[in-house]
């Protein structure tokens, strides 16, 4: 890979959502701003071979802008939007640019709005929030690539016929959205936990961008718990990165790692979320919500000193609980492991065989659950054909190897 490649990929990875939302601020029109951003990229790669520029955030942004200019022009629509542009693209100094961090805001609501499917809404900010590719996104989401595209297209078209304005919108429309909203987050910070592509096992840049988005919903809406309680969740995972891989970037599992290198204080503030969630739940009367119950799962390890004394009959009771208020094929395989760490595999495997496997076709997750376990009853050969099925449905390549690892020591 050349150094432009890599520089451009690097810029994408930390810079591509600020350069979709600082377009779409200018041009009103969010397909349009992800689309000419697309271009800059491909412009980017065919020059910047020749000179890497001093800001390439800046220059992919003025070329992104350029390009809308370039479309507004083919299709006659030289407005009030086309000379509001000229003028920021006359006055600016690529130097001094300065993306808002609140225009990814506006950027993850106008992907939400109520006009899309909720399908759509996902799909469509997974890609210009998270900035991943559709390959991605349909391994995150069980479904194919073709489908991906087609609902992301179809996203776009809505948008723009529907003249979506980009804008985070106002306080009594913010509740209505928020379900998809948290989501989408989540399935952010979840790229980021554990990386679906690639050579690396965690991508930090992509877990504390959803952090940072969840706790700006939270101030947004601060007497609804669940905001509350997704951000705790996920102050509790990324407080186990520094011991999630070695230094060449090898996965270490849950049992293998040191958890002196947990960060503690990290730990102590996802804590206190998740009674600030609580409160804000009893406030309602309501109960905890999924993301509560995730929140309250990841606490048990979180707070334990090693895999043998966490509290696992909690851990069973609080996944029966997720799974009757948001059923789930992924709650259901991940109810089977904690029971396995309860009460043994047998019961474990049985409750494996009663998933359907059609929920998990073209995933990993199924079939390495189910490797482990039969490896843990002493069924190996099972075990070793289990593990070598989900090595080659991974695309992340540090996952591979621990998977393929595993089923050569057995």
């Amino acid at each position: 890979m050349t150094d432009a490649r890599r520089t451009i990929e690097a810029v994408w990875r930390i810079e591509g959502a600020r350069i979709v939302a600082s377009v779409a601020k200018t041009t009103g029109d969010l397909g349009l701003a992800e689309d000419v951003a697309q271009e800059a990229v491909v412009e980017a790669l065919a020059s910047w071979d020749r000179e890497i520029p001093a800001n390439p955030g800046a220059w992919l942004t003025a070329v992104a802008k350029r390009r809308a200019i370039d479309a507004w022009r083919r299709s006659e629509r030289r407005d009030d939007r086309y000379a509001a542009i000229a003028r920021t693209l006359d006055e600016a100094i690529e130097d001094e640019w300065q993306p808002i961090d609140d225009d990814i805001v506006r950027l993850v609501f106008t992907a939400c709005h109520p006009a899309l499917s909720h399908e759509s809404q996902v799909a469509l900010t997974l890609r210009v929030v998270a900035g991943l590719s559709t390959e991605e996104i349909a391994r995150m989401l069980l479904t194919t690539v073709p489908t991906v595209q087609a609902r992301i297209t179809r996203a776009k078209k809505t948008l723009a016929a529907a003249r979506v304005p980009f804008e985070t919108p106002e306080p009594g429309e913010w509740a209505s959205r928020l379900t998809t909203v948290l989501g989408v987050v989540y399935l952010v910070f979840t790229e980021g936990y554990a990386a679906t592509g690639g050579e690396r096992w965690v991508r930090p840049d992509l877990a504390d961008e959803a952090i940072r988005l969840g706790r700006v919903v939270a101030g947004l809406l601060p007497r609804e718990p669940e905001p509350l309680a997704l951000v705790a969740l996920m102050e509790f995972q990324r407080s186990r990165f520094a011991a999630r891989e070695t230094p060449d970037g090898t996965p270490i599992l849950l049992a293998d790692q040191d958890r002196r290198r947990w960060d503690h204080g990290q730990i102590a503030r996802a804590v206190s979320v998740l009674q600030r969630a609580d409160a804000a739940a009893a406030a309602r009367r309501t109960g905890r919500g999924p993301y509560a119950l995730q929140a309250a799962i990841a606490e048990c390890h979180a707070i334990a000193p090693s895999v043998e004394a966490t509290d696992w009959a909690r851990i069973v009771l609080l996944y029966e609980t997720l799974g009757r208020i948001a059923p789930n094929p992924v709650v259901d395989l991940n109810r089977a492991v904690a029971v396995s760490m309860a009460t043994g595999p047998a019961e474990a495997l049985a409750l494996i065989d009663a998933i359907d496997d059609a929920a998990f076709r073209g995933s990993y997750l199924l079939p390495s659950v189910r490797g482990e376990l039969l490896a843990r009853a002493g069924r190996l050969d099972e075990a070793r054909a289990e593990l070598r099925t989900a090595a080659s449905l991974v695309r992340n390549a540090a996952q591979r190897s621990v998977l393929e690892a595993k089923a050569d020591r057995l």
